[in-house]
């Protein structure tokens, strides 16, 4: 005891040689100042080239370093309290990641007791040399603290590197995703060369649409499984054609700005994706509920890791697959209420496609889906760095290469599939994103609104009457005020091309803003 006591005392802080104290210090401020600053230009990198997205999403990961910083503070705040918590040494042999379950089978009450006293024999002494009367206190009463300080360390490590994984592979899906996106660039660039070409309108066959063609498998129940089969299979190749960007394009800006048929689509579509970035980049709270429950899992024999690693993948095929059948039920709905068209083909947009009409389910699927995969892997990283690859908590062989296997599967699909495809068909939603408007019109209608609001809120309390009905978007006049005030602001910054929209488009426009 004495000397356990001892060695406590020489290496406290009070008997630390100030140069090492310094040394140290200086190390872990420099490292921070050099991170911090590397943010810092980042974030104005992405102020100068107007890449308000990119950079509300650095703000997002600022604020996930800070969630982590106070998670650390706490983990350091409670550790003596997590010393001084005593449970008895026999709730330590339950539900161990790893331990001799063979031979704790075999033993018996008494021996059991004996078994979680040898399991956690190095713990103590360890704990004695390092805790002091800390540790002593719980073996006073033949009892065990409830977490190690070397499991507390181990944990705050596993948390930072968990919060790490998962913005490296939202950053890394993000660039090669927009990388296949960028690609359809040239499709964009076409048909505004050739919107310019007033053509007579021909009439054409529904069915000899090339859209229609790829799409559309005949009415019936057969025809409704052979669509889905045909949706699960093409999200692997070829996953958007160019006869499904013309038509979607074209779906949508009839749909939402029939007054400027030359509307970059291209444009949009990418600044509402990274629009949508800075909230995948971000780990919610019920992703920390989901981290909190498979630790709790992760009990020995149980492989839990090996099976969970399959459920992003499935989540991510069923995702892939209803985008890939969204644009199928496109195409159906069009093959079966006309024969015959004059002009191009043009599909209706709804929100109708999307389970349960809400095309927003589609991205937290996309966020858990990250998120699991970047879990498992800085799982893996974690285990091989803190423990080896023969650990007995790294499982067997057979289950470990699958779980790499599958995480590099989704990595790809969902960069080179997934995302491209929810870039596109969520569009094809009911309601457009406040992206259509470029960021000093989205400013300006802002602006605007919040004036009329206020002035409508004086005006009620003035008349004596309660303000809550009178917000200026629940007005209809108001919200064709506000749709006239933003094409002509964008109109303005087109340069002033382009007719204004009639009253009818906005009021048929106004209700989807």
């Amino acid at each position: 005891m004495a000397d356990g006591g001892g060695e406590s005392e020489s290496t406290a802080l009070e008997f630390t040689p100030t140069w090492i104290v310094a040394a140290v210090c200086s190390l872990i401020v420099v490292i921070s100042l050099a991170a911090e600053r590397c943010l810092h230009y980042l974030g104005k990198t992405f102020k100068a080239k107007n890449q308000k997205a990119l950079f509300e999403a650095l703000l997002k990961v600022k604020e996930e370093l800070m969630l982590l910083g106070f998670i650390s503070l706490l983990l350091t705040v409670f550790q003596g309290v997590m010393q001084r918590t005593c449970i008895p040494q026999e709730w330590s042999i339950y539900m161990l990641p790893c331990h001799n379950a063979k031979k704790q089978a075999e033993l018996s009450p008494t021996e059991a007791h004996g078994l979680a006293a040898g399991i956690l024999g190095l713990t103590r002494r360890r704990l004695l040399a390092e805790g002091g009367p800390m540790a002593q206190h719980c073996q006073k009463k033949e009892e065990v603290p409830l977490l190690s300080v070397e499991a507390l360390h181990q944990l705050h490590i596993f948390i930072f590197i968990l919060a790490i994984a998962h913005v490296i592979f939202c950053v890394l899906t993000m660039l090669l995703g927009s990388a296949r996106i960028r690609q359809w660039k040239h499709w964009e660039d076409e048909i505004q060369k050739g919107a310019t070409e007033n053509g007579p309108r021909k009439v054409t066959d529904v069915h000899q649409s090339e859209f229609i063609r790829e799409h559309f498998k005949g009415i019936g129940r057969d025809s409704t499984m052979l669509n889905w089969l045909h949706s699960f299979v093409k999200q692997f190749y070829g996953s958007v054609t160019k006869s499904d960007y013309t038509t979607m394009r074209l779906g949508f800006i009839t749909t939402h700005c029939r007054a400027n048929p030359k509307f970059d689509f291209h444009r949009y579509m990418m600044r509402a994706l990274e629009a949508d970035f800075k909230k995948v980049v971000g780990i919610s709270w019920y992703l920390w509920i989901f981290v909190v429950v498979f630790m709790l899992l992760n009990v020995n024999g149980w492989h839990t890791y090996f099976w969970i690693s399959f459920i992003p993948l499935l989540l991510l095929l069923a995702v892939g697959t209803k985008l890939e059948h969204v644009i199928t039920q496109l195409a159906q709905e069009v093959a079966e209420k006309h024969s015959a068209i004059e002009g191009d083909l043009v599909v209706n947009p709804s929100d109708d496609h999307f389970w349960f009409g809400r095309p927003k389910i589609v991205l937290y699927l996309i966020h858990f889906i990250l998120f699991q995969n970047a879990f498992e892997i800085a799982f893996f990283f974690w285990i091989l760095t803190t423990y080896g690859f023969n650990s007995c908590i790294m499982d067997h062989v057979p289950f470990i290469v699958p779980r790499l296997v599958v995480g590099a599967i989704i990595q790809l699909l969902c960069s080179y599939s997934t995302l491209p495809l929810y870039a596109i068909v969520t569009q094809m939603g009911t309601f457009f994103k406040k992206e259509i408007f470029d960021e000093h019109v989205q400013q300006s209608l802002v602006g605007w609104a919040q004036k009329a609001k206020k002035r409508k809120a004086l005006k009620n309390n003035g008349n004596g009457s309660t303000g809550a009905a009178g917000s200026a978007s629940a007005h209809p006049s108001a919200r064709l005020e506000l749709m006239r005030r933003a094409v002509a602001l964008e109109e303005g910054s087109a340069g002033g091309n382009g007719s204004e929209a009639s009253a009818a488009e906005l009021q048929d426009r106004g209700p989807k803003l």
